[in-house]
């Protein structure tokens, strides 16, 4: 498991999240939705904190939350998540070269998701629910459909002009 240093971490901004969630119990999921919205991921240091900070809560449960859950992730992800559905329906209309490429662009290793410059995560998702549209991938939130290798190239290469520009 990844974790921050404890001095990377903008304890106020985490403080500031459990105080709008009146640190309840009751929120958990909540507050980790937002500590993972603003961090990217679930530091393990966090999630320590939180568990000493909520009332009849523990560290150990604040990280059974998290590994339950698998919207939730214990390491870093990129501004950009390019999840490619790798479903039956994707698979069989192409799904995996078009993964496979773009493991091969961001200069991704076996066992690493994220590329160096913290910009894109690319992941597989056992289903996205448009098997109509095969194959399917979806970047933050946005669904893009029949993706091909040389699509997906210029939906990159667009994203990347625009991080240059803004």
């Amino acid at each position: 498991m990844t974790t921050s240093t404890r001095s990377s971490v903008d304890w106020q901004k985490v403080d500031s999240i459990l105080e709008s969630y009146e640190y309840k119990k009751s929120n958990l999921i909540a507050i980790l939705q937002r500590i993972q919205e603003e961090f990217r991921y679930l530091p393990e240091d966090i999630m320590t904190y939180i568990g000493t900070k909520i009332k009849d809560l523990s560290p150990a449960t604040v990280y059974g939350v998290a590994t339950f859950y698998a919207q939730f992730s214990l390491e870093p992800k990129g501004k950009y998540v390019v999840k490619c559905c790798d479903g039956t329906a994707c698979h069989v209309r192409g799904s995996m070269p078009v993964y496979t490429s773009l493991k091969q662009r961001f200069g991704l290793e076996d066992g690493s998701f994220t590329s160096k410059d913290g910009l894109f995560t690319v992941e597989t998702v056992s289903c996205l629910g448009a098997c109509g549209l095969a194959p399917v991938v979806v970047i933050n939130e946005k669904v893009y459909p029949q993706m091909t290798t040389d699509a997906m190239k210029i939906i990159i290469d667009t994203i990347l002009a625009e991080e240059k520009e803004g």
